[in-house]
């Protein structure tokens, strides 16, 4: 077992130097050191889950809300450093989707 805590220490740590990480973590206190963008940034993540979710649960998504969702991002996107965090935030989540692949494919055998 402390092998395995061990293993996933080290993965830990390679997470939070990885460039991936870094440049996410960095981007993002610099967006939400402005009041006003974290609050749009906020309401823009707080809709774009709630939306999810529903997709998830399959059920019909809000087309106004999808629409606020689409004015939000027309709206956000055009600061650059937004733009920056948004590409950095989908980076950093393909990395941690890529680890959990990883994990799960080493363990798909008992979990069917």
């Amino acid at each position: 077992m402390s092998t395995v805590m061990d293993n996933a220490n080290v993965l830990a740590n390679s997470i939070r130097e990885s460039k991936e990480y870094l440049e996410y973590k960095e981007i993002k206190a610099k967006i939400f050191s402005d009041a006003d963008l974290k609050k749009l940034v906020e309401e823009f993540e707080k809709i774009r889950y709630e939306e999810q979710l529903l997709e998830l649960q399959g059920e019909k998504q809000s087309v106004e809300k999808m629409q606020k969702l689409q004015e939000l991002y027309t709206v956000l996107v055009q600061d650059n450093d937004v733009k920056d965090f948004f590409e950095k935030e989908v980076k950093f989540n393909l990395l941690i989707a890529d680890v959990n692949k990883t994990i799960g494919d080493s363990i798909k055998d008992v979990l069917a």
